[in-house]
């Protein structure tokens, strides 16, 4: 694995792997005993993407750079694949990238002789969102393989919803989208249910946000989406009691979800957020280690606190 662009492009073993690096810091994490540094290129906005790379390369000791759109070259003019050049060319030894097209990494991956991590890409795929989501649900259940998972909402926009959807069903999880009318993405061939028969038959209930930002009109009013197709508290009622709730986040309270439901017992976001760390950490340290950058026997290791749950 040379990039990590797309979970299509690892093998069911390669994913567990990651999961079970990412667990294994959660306990103890090698800290890079040389230089290493990470180009943060975030060219859409990102709190918790942004902030999870940062903290998982400030835990592996990595010095960062990270690109503030605004004030760089970026507003002259500057092509995606000079602005990535000129970070490898000053020293970066690994790019993590956000762009708005959905295809930024094919005119890269080629031509820069450093590992690039897609960090999200326009509506097509979110591979290391779709990895934390994966853990998340590993460490809830133990395995996959027949867990019903709902992905609930703006499927149509989402790169979340894409990446999760082909993930889950090649680890042998049974996906099904819920959406409201013109959400519906035509091109992911899983079955459509209703908000109402999702809540009942998940295990797993991925609720995503309208996609605003990618809308080209015809937006809901915030209400009348929350009683027609988002996570009432009357439906989460409804809910198994061993299901769970999962959002990529940003969360829009009241309108994909209840406020009061943001924090319930089922729900697992603030989980999820904190797993993006050590998924991060376990993607960078395998990446590092495919091109020779990183060595186990180099590092040393460093205690963090148990706990899995």
């Amino acid at each position: 694995m040379k990039h990590f662009i797309s979970t299509k492009d690892l093998t069911t073993n390669e994913m567990f792997t990651i999961l079970e690096q990412a667990e294994q810091y959660r306990r103890h994490h090698p800290k890079f005993q040389h230089q290493l540094f990470a180009a943060n290129l975030f060219f859409e906005a990102s709190t918790r993407t942004k902030m999870s790379f940062l903290v998982a390369e400030k835990k592996l000791g990595m010095e960062t750079l990270d690109l503030q759109m605004e004030s760089s070259s970026v507003t002259k003019g500057e092509s995606l694949y000079d602005t990535a050049k000129t970070c490898e060319s000053i020293g970066a030894n690994l790019l993590v990238i956000r762009h708005q097209v959905d295809d930024w990494y094919q005119d890269l991956v080629e031509r820069l002789p450093v590992p690039i991590i897609n960090a999200g890409a326009g509506k097509g795929e979110h591979p290391t969102q779709c990895m934390l989501d994966l853990l998340t649900i590993y460490q809830e259940y133990g395995y996959f393989n027949g867990l019903k998972v709902v992905i609930v909402g703006d499927i149509k926009h989402s790169r979340v919803a894409r990446s999760n959807a082909q993930a889950l069903h090649t680890l042998g999880a049974t996906v099904f989208f819920a959406a409201a009318p013109g959400f519906e993405d035509t091109t992911l061939e899983f079955p459509y249910i209703t908000i109402d028969e999702a809540v009942e038959k998940c295990d797993v209930l991925m609720l995503l946000r309208i996609q605003h930002e990618r809308h080209d009109g015809g937006q809901y009013e915030s209400e009348s989406y929350h009683e027609k197709y988002g996570l009432t508290i009357e439906r989460e009622q409804k809910m198994q009691d061993h299901a769970i709730i999962l959002h990529p986040a940003p969360v829009n309270r009241g309108v994909e979800i209840a406020s009061e439901l943001v924090e319930c017992n089922r729900s697992r976001i603030f989980k999820q957020m904190n797993n993006g760390v050590y998924i991060r950490m376990a993607i960078i340290t395998t990446l590092l280690k495919e091109w020779g950058m990183y060595d186990d026997n180099l590092t040393k290791k460093r205690n963090t606190p148990n706990g899995i749950k």
